[in-house]
């Protein structure tokens, strides 16, 4: 497992495909806005990081069109054809 901190909070990085995670370009990205969110895929299109939230239903802001149920649909449908990308889960200590 592959632990990561931004913003003062834990990730596990539980997806790499080709090679899509980026240390460096995560940090400059990963704000704030992000923390609401149980999962962040970030993906690469013409050269630039894109990062989009998701969360498991049990979260209470969760809503239909950030169900992490529905990543791959995502992927497909508004990422670039078999580009790189990776998902990062936030890592809840209780």
């Amino acid at each position: 497992m592959k632990k990561y901190t931004y913003n003062d909070i834990d990730y596990e990085l539980i997806k790499d495909y080709k090679s899509g995670f980026d240390n460096t370009e995560v940090l400059e990205k990963l704000t704030d806005y992000f923390i609401d969110y149980d999962y962040v895929l970030g993906d690469w299109a013409y050269g630039k990081l894109r990062l989009k939230g998701f969360n498991d239903k049990k979260n209470k802001n969760y809503k239909k069109i950030n169900d992490i149920d529905t990543v791959d649909d995502y992927i497909k449908n508004h990422c670039a054809y078999d580009c790189r990308y990776f998902i990062l889960k936030k890592i809840v200590t209780k």
